[in-house]
């Protein structure tokens, strides 16, 4: 089985991409486990004040797909998302948000994960859940 990529190189994949833009920071990695956080600023809200929905589940796909990165099969080229779901529980206006995200099925074609968002305060704000498709070369 690969190694791990280390907490450096997750943080470093971003950016210039999505997760580095808005700031998503990885905090743990281990096998099936991630967590990642993300501090709230003006641009990430909604223009009614509040936390946009687009910032929270951007920090939970990105978690479950670096979690997905990390537990590829060896002769896979990559993987890509074919659903996800997220269910919005509460919201934030500053602080950081944070995130956990488990395997819950890493097959050889697909891998399921679930994360949980959390509030400053640690309240699940929300539950998301994706699968991804993994792929090999034709």
């Amino acid at each position: 089985m690969a190694d791990l990529p280390t907490l450096d190189d997750l943080n470093a994949l971003g950016e210039g991409k999505l997760p580095g833009l808005i700031g998503v920071r990885f905090t743990h990695l281990e096998r099936g486990l991630i967590r990642s956080e993300l501090s709230i600023r003006p641009e990430l809200l909604a223009p009614n004040g509040f936390l946009h929905a687009a910032s929270v589940i951007a920090l939970a796909d990105t978690s479950c797909g670096y979690g997905t990165r990390a537990l590829l099969p060896e002769t896979a080229r990559g993987f890509t998302t074919i659903e996800l779901k997220s269910n919005h529980l509460g919201t934030a206006l500053s602080g950081t948000i944070t995130c956990e995200a488990r395997a819950v099925h890493t097959g050889r074609t697909t891998q399921v994960w679930d994360a949980e968002v959390r509030d400053p305060a640690g309240k699940v704000m929300a539950l998301f859940r994706c699968t991804q498709a993994v792929l090999y070369p034709r």
